[in-house]
């Protein structure tokens, strides 16, 4: 029994390890897409060349990362940053805000849970094995809400034949790897998605 005992213990130990050492962090996204192309939805290698807002000039040094994860991400699609030999333009806009923290939520900075841990106990009655949350003081973090929209305009007709919006909530800030999977879940089923709010999930280093 007790060598039953020691190999689940040390299974579990492994695998709490493991998880908590991968670095691997889920981007929940809520995503919404619409289309209505002209003709035909594009097909690989079709031309296309950003399209800026006047308030986006002026934080030009910014845009040019967001347009630089976009350009990569449309890749992934079959769409090819070409301005001269553009047949749409796409535009994308991103916004980050914090949230105020909500008691016993994320980033709540009080008297909370503690990391959890494994115990193993006994007696003579019989063993026990599971989990235990340790309450303690939670160091504070921020909490972040974010949200993305890609538009696609055919130059020819200067409508609007693609848009999507991308939100999601969580402590991560807005790194390039968070705002590649934004834009990943955002393009997913490009050119024609189901329509209708979906959840994408999109896992990160």
């Amino acid at each position: 029994m007790k060598r039953v005992l020691a190999a689940i213990f040390s299974v579990a130990l492994l695998g709490f390890f493991m998880a908590g050492c991968s670095g691997l962090q889920v981007v929940e996204n809520k995503v919404t897409a619409f289309h209505g192309w002209n003709a035909a939805p594009p097909g690989p290698g079709t031309p296309y060349r950003f399209e800026r807002l006047p308030s986006q000039q002026v934080t030009a040094a910014y845009q040019d990362r967001v347009e630089e994860a976009a350009r990569s991400a449309l890749a992934r699609v079959g769409m090819e940053l070409n301005p001269a030999a553009a047949r749409f333009s796409v535009q994308v806009r991103v916004s980050t805000q914090v949230i105020e923290a909500l008691p016993y939520g994320p980033g709540y900075d009080g008297f909370g849970f503690g990391m959890p841990g494994v115990f193993l106990g006994g007696g003579n009655r019989g063993a026990a094995f599971g989990m235990s949350f340790p309450l303690g003081y939670s160091t504070p973090s921020p909490y972040f809400h974010r949200d993305l929209t890609l538009l696609v305009r055919d130059l020819g007709s200067s409508q609007i034949v693609f848009e999507t919006r991308v939100t999601n909530d969580g402590v991560q800030n807005e790194t390039p790897a968070v705002l590649a999977a934004m834009l990943d879940a955002a393009l997913q089923g490009f050119p024609q998605p189901p329509p209708g709010p979906r959840r994408i999930d999109i896992q990160i280093q």
